[in-house]
């Protein structure tokens, strides 16, 4: 892909997003935080499912961005570690020009989210023509009111204030799915992800079509049964966002099914897009 330093970080943590944390049942009468109840959060958690998908990358659209073809392949892995969630996701995409040259990125993104939803240890490296151009690594621990703090082991010495109502990937999967199911179209939060060292990213989420009743028979034993949205999450500069005039840095389109896996993906960039279609999908043992 091209040595772009949003996209290249962030398109590491898009699956990540199809990951759920196991949350203890809250109490009937908890306050709902973004739009959703701490009972449904629980419950939507329940129906996640560990996995393994692997995806396909194509060229999406080029836009006059001089790009000529996309190749490249994703595998992510989510295990239930009993206390918390692991998850490793690779990467490998090459970007072909109309001049023939060709651009190989490779990037290894591992997390560990505890099921409380209060920390996260991550690590990412990437190599970009066969050179590691970028490591990033650390942990972030949030308060009850989501503010928290990040703090990186590389860039060494690195810290990062995170605000009010921050979220981490795998709870926003499980909020954006419950709030589809309830009815909603619309989830703003802050997100951090730690596929980059500036802290975190104000994202809105806009579901599509709202909630879609399975569709029989499915192309995976996995997804039997399984409801699912379609979304579109917004990705924007924190702070960039407010009062609504921003332009996102990129925006991902994805179809989430209630267990927590996406099949579908469309990463816009702007001056081009990339798709994903999951090829494989089995679910990996795990838990206490």
């Amino acid at each position: 892909m091209p040595h772009a330093p949003g996209p290249n970080r962030r398109i590491l943590a898009l699956l990540a997003l199809g990951v759920a944390l196991a949350l203890p049942q809250a109490a009937p009468d908890a306050a709902p935080r973004h739009g959703v109840g701490e009972q449904a959060a629980a419950a939507g958690t329940a129906r996640m499912a560990a996995h393994r998908a692997a995806y396909r990358l194509d060229l999406g659209e080029a836009r006059g961005s001089g790009i000529t073809s996309v190749r490249g392949a994703m595998v992510f892995d989510i295990t239930d570690a009993c206390e918390g969630w692991a998850t490793r996701q690779r990467m490998t995409m090459t970007v072909v020009d109309r001049d023939g040259n060709e651009i190989e990125t490779i990037s290894d993104y591992a997390t560990y989210e505890a099921k409380d939803g209060t920390r996260l240890r991550f690590s990412l490296t990437q190599s970009t023509q066969g050179a590691v151009s970028q490591r990033i690594s650390g942990e972030a621990e949030l308060k009850p009111d989501g503010s928290g703090r990040a703090r990186f082991a590389e860039p060494a010495g690195r810290e990062e204030e995170l605000p009010p109502g921050t979220i981490l990937p795998m709870r926003h999967t499980v909020l954006s799915l419950e709030a589809a199911r309830a009815g909603q179209r619309l989830l703003a939060a802050p997100l951090f992800d730690g596929t980059t060292d500036d802290g975190a990213q104000d994202t809105t989420t806009i579901i599509l079509g709202g909630w879609t009743a399975p569709v029989e028979p499915p192309r995976f034993a996995m997804l039997a049964g399984m409801s699912s949205a379609r979304m579109r999450i917004a990705f924007f500069e924190r702070g960039a966002a407010t009062g609504g005039a921003s332009s996102p840095e990129y925006e991902v389109g994805l179809r989430y099914y209630e267990n927590g896996v996406a099949d579908e993906l469309a990463m816009d960039f702007g001056e081009f897009s990339v798709t994903g279609r999951m090829l494989e999908l089995t679910p990996v043992p795990g838990g206490c």
